[in-house]
C-alpha cells in the first residue's frame, strides 16, 4: 500500500507539472484551425448561395403549380392587385376552389416576399425574387429567379 501511495504521489507530481498546454502549441493549433477555416469556409459558403438560389427556383415553381391549379378551376390568373395571397382566400373568383397553398405564401430565401405581375411581360404572369441584393439584375447570389427561366 506504501508502494502504491508513493507511485500516486510521483503520478500527481507529473501531472501537476505538465498541466496546461504551452504558447507555442497554442499558436501551432490556432493556425491550423485558422488554415482549415481558410481552406473549407470558401467551400461551405459556396453552397449556402447555391442551395439558397435552388431553393428560390423550388418555390417558384410550387407557386406555378398552385397559380395553374388557381387558372383550371377560375379560369383566369389572380390579377397583380390580388397578389399570391389569392392562392390561400378566396379574392371573390367564381369557381375557386382553393386554398391552392397548405401554408401561407413563402418569402424568398433572402426573406423579402416574391414579385408577382399578371399579366405578365414573359407569358401570363412573371413571378421572381431579385436574389440578395433585392434589386433586377446581378450574378451569383445577386442574380434574379424567375418562373419564365
Amino acid at each position: 500500500m506504501v508502494l502504491y501511495n508513493k507511485h500516486m504521489r510521483k503520478f500527481r507530481e507529473i501531472l501537476a507539472e505538465r498541466a496546461g498546454f504551452t504558447l507555442m502549441e497554442l499558436l501551432v493549433v490556432m493556425v491550423i484551425l485558422g488554415l482549415l477555416a481558410a481552406l473549407v469556409g470558401p467551400r461551405i459558403w459556396k453552397n449556402v448561395t447555391k442551395s439558397k438560389i435552388t431553393t428560390a427556383k423550388t418555390q417558384i415553381e410550387l407557386l406555378g403549380q398552385a397559380l395553374d391549379q388557381f387558372r383550371l378551376d377560375t379560369g383566369r390568373y389572380p390579377s397583380s392587385s390580388e397578389g399570391l395571397e389569392a392562392l390561400r382566400t378566396n379574392p371573390g373568383a367564381d369557381g375557386w376552389d382553393g386554398p391552392y397553398l397548405r401554408k401561407a405564401v413563402p418569402m424568398d430565401p433572402w426573406k423579402r416576399p416574391y414579385s408577382f405581375q399578371s399579366p405578365g411581360s414573359h407569358g401570363d404572369y412573371d413571378l421572381t425574387t431579385f436574389g440578395l441584393d433585392g434589386s433586377p439584375g446581378g450574378t451569383g447570389e445577386n442574380k434574379d429567379v424567375s418562373s419564365w427561366e
